[in-house]
């Protein structure tokens, strides 16, 4: 049966593998627990006696621990191998064929079954293999020193040299005796400078011959034995002065160029050293600059570096000969220095090649909207610096669609190119003021605009020059008013689609960028569905009192999701540059929303309408008083008597003002302030000698306890939005409580920021008593509106089980807009950039730029 042969004898060496591991597993742990600490050179730091002891305790331990395995090794006989092998076949087969009948050997029929069953088990025989060892020797050691011994043995292989135990000899020789005879040792490290992230080498474990090395690394070398028996020879540090002997038995230096290294005596070596360059960084501009409709610019760019790019920053520098040198940039431009941004850098990830974008928005600044160079420049670590050619591009800002607010933001940048244009600015501005109806869309807004003007004339009276204070000032004050101009305060929901309506007109005429037609867009969808909710809420009392909507001849019926589409549509074409057709239909949608109706079904009167009549009454009356505060702060501010009407002289025109507009100032100086309602309850008690602050508090008192008056009114309504309702209202009430305190101390200027706020609350609070009304109708039975209204809602019963509506097409939605007009993903992606930006800032204070890095790493 030679076909078993091999199989017994490959199992016969595991078994003998299997028996020495058992026997000498002491020994050889002991050898690796003794060889780690020589790798690592302990025999050179310890003193003689503990190399000694330590030398005689493991001589010892590993001769008692091979003479106990010797005792108990047994090397496997043949016979051992052939029984393994048999006893992992089925049946035992070898076994089997070795067996003598035992009885019936004179029976052929006996003898016939024997000789099959012999047959059968040498067949099975061909199937042997080798039977692997069995390595496993925990119940041996059973707290696992043979793995703890083997884990300072490799240590001592990744962090030491097996050179260093061939000198546990020498030290246990005696020294100076034996080194003779063995020859002088040495030892050496070249360590890379730390930002090149590159390992430590050492030289003994090195061949001689070349060898490449990052510019700026160390070498460090240890001389042993007599002094002279070793030298040092080396031209790669460059060293003229403080060059110590050749011969000490320690030195340090720094490559800095190409040249040889070599340790001369017997057994040196040499080195031909080869410096690798440290490469200067580079960075490119990756794409075209990006622009949001508020202005925020996205500059993607791309930097790399042999090893790392540390820093960064954008130089951006006005180009006044690329401007166009008419009207107020005729003259020459003040010097300003360049505006320079620090570039984001990677936290994490590799920065030896990497992509950013520069995220900022530079609306504010004196170069927005004006021809600049921006120059991209990034450092390494040793200072070396990679730069972009200077690109030509007009910086990005926000752009300005209402026509007051586009005049008022040119002069503003006229005048922050050089403030000798402040007597040319304030003539236009004046210009700009002169007839301020059907142009301002409230009074307020001229108000601080005339206010503005009478500041930058009294400081450039007698040809005095502005002040960089004052500049600042009035340039922030113009920014502001083009700001309340642009996106108005309007709380009537018809005058904000209108205005959203006109700035979609005017982007369309400009030619408007696709992120300016997105946020136009999305103004006027909002506007749209204000405008929708309040016909639902507003619409009179007995109008289409039936179930049905009153159809007329010539009516047509129209969903919400019919004028979205039209809206959508609007915008692709915009976006497509078909600004006629984008024109044709948004007259259609004008069309539309002029002789838009609301069908309702009954009951869509009560106490809940009555207190959004009430509310509106009260936002007007603050926003009069208001008005008038503020004019009075104009009169204290110019010297004037407030209780003299607007100039002091009822009548009298001003600069920038026509006959009429004094005329009607006059009136209001004598108590009558011009958005007065006849309705008006506050201006009825106190319409006449309103002009001195006692009475102004006396009126924002007034006002204040008719605000009670009607929060004690509002109808029991459940839900979030009545929630927000009740808390907006307590806010308002609070501000209009300091307001009122602010105007009994004449500090008006806290009062109008206090009675702001008080009718931004008011605001709030009636937009989200509107929704709660809107939600108690839905709920209400007989209460809902018909399919087909304006503001798209439909039956309650048209719901699916987790309550949602379902739309005209059959869509599921929610009751409300969740993201409040809002892309999340846009959004997101625009907060994680605002974290990149502002991560990049390395003036910003240690502990919030470690809070950022961890928010990067985290998202």
């Amino acid at each position: 049966m030679a076909h078993l042969r091999w199989p017994i004898r490959l199992t016969r060496v595991g078994m003998a593998a299997e028996r020495a591991l058992r026997a000498f597993w002491p020994a050889l742990a002991i050898l690796m627990a003794a060889l780690s600490p020589l790798m690592f050179g302990w025999q050179d730091e310890l003193p003689m006696e503990a190399v000694w002891t330590f030398a005689v305790l493991t001589v010892l331990g590993f001769a008692i621990a091979v003479g106990w395995g010797a005792r108990r090794f047994r090397w496997p006989s043949w016979d051992a191998a052939v029984g393994r092998v048999d006893a992992s076949l089925p049946g035992r087969p070898i076994s089997a064929i070795a067996d003598q009948q035992a009885s019936g050997v004179t029976d052929s029929a006996s003898v016939a079954v024997w000789q099959a069953h012999q047959r059968r088990m040498a067949e099975r025989t061909r199937t042997a293999r080798a039977v692997q060892p069995d390595m496993n020797i925990a119940s041996r050691d059973p707290y696992g020193l043979r793995y703890i011994a083997l884990i300072f043995f490799v240590t001592g292989l990744l962090f030491g040299s097996l050179w260093r135990v061939g000198t546990v000899g020498e030290v246990v020789a005696g020294g100076g005796g034996q080194q003779l005879a063995t020859g002088p040792v040495w030892e050496g490290w070249i360590e890379p400078p730390a930002y090149t992230g590159k390992p430590s080498l050492y030289l003994a474990d090195i061949p001689p011959g070349p060898l490449s090395v990052p510019e700026g690394s160390a070498v460090t070398l240890r001389l042993y034995g007599d002094v002279g028996a070793l030298t040092v020879a080396e031209t790669v540090s460059g060293r003229t002065e403080d060059v110590g002997a050749a011969s000490e038995a320690q030195q340090s230096f720094v490559v800095t160029q190409d040249g040889r290294l070599a340790i001369e005596g017997e057994g040196g070596a040499e080195w031909q050293i080869r410096v690798l360059a440290d490469q200067p960084p580079e960075v490119e501009l990756s794409g075209p600059v990006e622009v949001e409709a508020t202005g925020e610019m996205a500059q993607p760019f791309r930097a790399s570096d042999d090893y790392a790019v540390v820093t960064g920053r954008a130089v951006i520098a006005l180009d006044p000969e690329q401007a166009d040198r008419r009207h107020g940039l005729a003259i020459d431009p003040e010097a300003r220095e360049p505006l320079v941004i620090d570039l984001p850098m990677p936290f994490t990830g590799d920065a030896a090649e990497f992509e950013e974008r520069l995220i900022d928005d530079f609306s504010q600044h004196p170069f927005a909207n004006l021809p600049v160079t921006m120059t991209l420049t990034v450092a390494d670590d040793v200072g070396q610096e990679g730069a972009t050619e200077p690109v030509e591009m007009i910086l990005p800002g926000r752009r300005f669609f209402q026509p007051i607010a586009r005049a008022v933001i040119e002069q503003r940048r006229d005048l922050l190119w050089n403030r000798e244009n402040a007597e040319r600015v304030t003539q236009i501005l004046r210009a700009v003021a002169y007839e301020p109806e059907g142009f301002f869309p409230n009074e307020t807004t001229y108000l601080r605009l005339n206010f503005t003007i009478r500041q930058l004339a009294a400081a450039t009276e007698d040809g005095a020059t502005l002040s960089d204070e004052t500049r600042d000032e009035v340039a922030q004050a113009l920014w502001d008013l083009a700001i309340q101009l642009e996106e108005g305060t309007l709380a009537d929901a018809r005058e904000r689609l209108a205005r959203a309506q006109e700035r979609l007109e005017e982007a369309m005429r400009n030619g408007a960028s696709d992120e300016e037609i997105a946020e136009l867009m999305q103004e006027l969808r909002e506007a749209m569905n204000d405008y929708m909710r309040m016909l639902a809420e507003n619409a009179p009392e007995g109008e289409n009192q039936t179930d049905q909507p009153d159809m007329s001849e010539n009516s047509m019926e129209i969903t919400q999701d019919e004028l979205q589409a039209l809206m959508d549509r609007i915008q692709e074409l915009m976006e497509e540059g078909r600004m006629a057709e984008a024109m044709e239909l948004m007259e259609q949608l004008n069309q539309l929303m002029e002789n838009l109706q609301v069908t309702q079904g009954e009951g869509q009167g009560g106490p809940g309408q009555q207190s959004m009549e009430d509310l509106s009454e009260t936002l007007r009356d603050q926003q009069e008083l208001s008005d008038e505060a503020f004019r009075d702060l104009q009169d204290q501010f110019n010297g004037r008597d407030p209780q003299q009407g607007q100039d002091g002289q009822p009548g009298q025109p001003q600069p920038g003002q026509s006959p009429g507009q004094a005329e009607q100032q006059g009136q209001q100086g004598q108590g009558q302030s011009p958005g007065d309602q006849p309705n008006s309850q506050q201006g009825q008690q106190d319409g006449q000698g309103a002009g001195g602050e006692g009475s102004l508090a006396d009126r924002q008192q007034a006002l204040r306890d008719e605000l009670n008056r009607q929060r004690g009114n509002l109808p029991s309504l459940d839900g979030e939005a009545a929630d927000q309702a009740g808390d907006a209202l307590d806010r308002a009430e609070g501000a209009m409580d300091e307001a009122e305190e602010a105007l009994r101390s004449d500090d008006l200027a806290g009062a109008i920021d206090r009675q702001g706020e008080a009718m931004d609350a008011l605001r709030e609070g009636m937009r989200a008593l509107g929704e709660a009304l809107a939600e108690n109708r839905m709920q209400e039975p007989g209460q809902g509106m018909q399919q087909g209204n304006a503001d798209g809602r439909l039956e309650p019963s048209r719901r699916d089980p987790l309550g949602r509506e379902f739309g005209n097409q059959g869509q599921m939605g929610t009751e409300e807009n969740l993201l409040q007009g809002q892309d999340v993903y846009r959004r997101a992606e625009e907060l994680l950039q605002e974290l990149r930006r502002r991560a990049g800032e390395q003036e910003r204070p240690d502990q919030e730029l470690q809070y950022l890095k961890r928010l990067l790493e985290r998202f």
